[in-house]
């Protein structure tokens, strides 16, 4: 077989068209959330979160067995939602109260949720096998709904986080200078955290709830060796993701490989790339005159991620 054909055979498969289709949505997706928490020193958030939502999943799974359903891990996702939307918004007010530290508040998430999901998942029926899918990514397991599931959660992301960038951005940036000029500050907060947590139940499916925060970081870390505004981070954290997220998902569809791990391994790689690339990039960029491009662009790109 030619690799057209191959090539052909993948695509006009159901398992993969689905994949594939849940793979561009997190790709994505997980970088536009992952820009504004890189910016604010949080980048650990999203594994905290999907830690939470592993309690979700086997609490979907208890109400699933509960209510005698064919399948039971189909309230899992729903579950996983609720959680991480819970989760994420507890370590924002204990962040914001100040009465626990967010290292702290990171580290209950991550003991509690893991613990909670592998004790309801037993009290389910079930053992901590059928944790595996989420904890690592299943893409063999998702089903239509599962989709249609991810495409609604991925627009909801990605309208908040394109949709109010300039008012997240000031809030990430400078949460001093945000409060000042009138913004919701404790709103705004509170919801970057809900959409890190929907992010991250977009995710699960695809690279699993303990490599999540990969796909939201790694892609961002790449974009700011390459770029030198916010949102030219933001476009090329998206363009990364997608590639390294339908690549990592072709692979897999060759070799038998985890399409989550193969995903982080080919993210990271890019960042190693673009570790090499960058001080091209910088010799050969012009540096412009007292009243050059760079001038003219200097207040953006004094906004720009570095070291974030």
């Amino acid at each position: 077989m030619t690799m057209i054909e191959t090539l052909t055979a993948m695509l006009a498969s159901p398992l993969m068209q689905r994949g594939l289709l849940i793979a561009v949505l997190v790709g994505v997706s997980a970088p536009v959330i992952g820009t504004y928490l890189v910016q604010r020193r949080l980048a650990l958030l999203g594994d905290g979160i999907g830690h939470v939502a592993l309690t979700g999943v086997a609490m979907g799974w208890l109400a699933g067995s509960a209510a005698g359903l064919t399948a039971h891990d189909a309230l899992a996702v729903p579950g996983a939602v609720v959680a991480a939307v819970v989760g994420a918004v507890l370590i924002e007010v204990m962040r914001t109260r100040g009465r626990t530290s967010g290292d702290v508040a990171l580290a209950l998430l991550f003991y509690g949720g893991i613990a909670g999901g592998v004790l309801l998942i037993g009290l389910a029926g079930g053992t901590s096998a059928n944790l595996t899918g989420y904890l690592f990514g299943s893409i063999a397991t998702v089903t239509t709904t599962d989709v249609w599931l991810t495409a609604g959660l991925a627009a909801v992301v990605l309208g908040v986080g394109l949709g109010l960038r300039p008012a997240l951005f000031s809030l990430c940036h400078d949460e001093e200078f945000a409060l000042a000029t009138g913004l919701p500050v404790r709103a705004l907060n509170i919801l970057v955290a809900v959409m890190a947590a929907l992010t991250v139940s977009v995710s699960m499916r695809v690279v699993g709830v303990l490599l999540v925060s990969a796909v939201m970081i790694v892609p961002v870390a790449v974009a700011q060796l390459l770029t030198r505004s916010f949102a030219g981070t933001m476009g090329t954290a998206m363009a990364v993701g997608a590639a390294v997220c339908v690549t990592g998902l072709s692979i897999t569809y060759f070799q038998p490989l985890s399409p989550g791990a193969m995903i982080v391994v080919l993210a990271i790689g890019c960042y190693v790339l673009a570790l090499l690339v960058r001080p091209l990039l910088v010799r050969v960029r012009p540096h412009g005159g007292p009243h050059g491009a760079e001038e003219i662009h200097g207040v953006e790109d004094d906004l720009q991620l570095r070291g974030a």
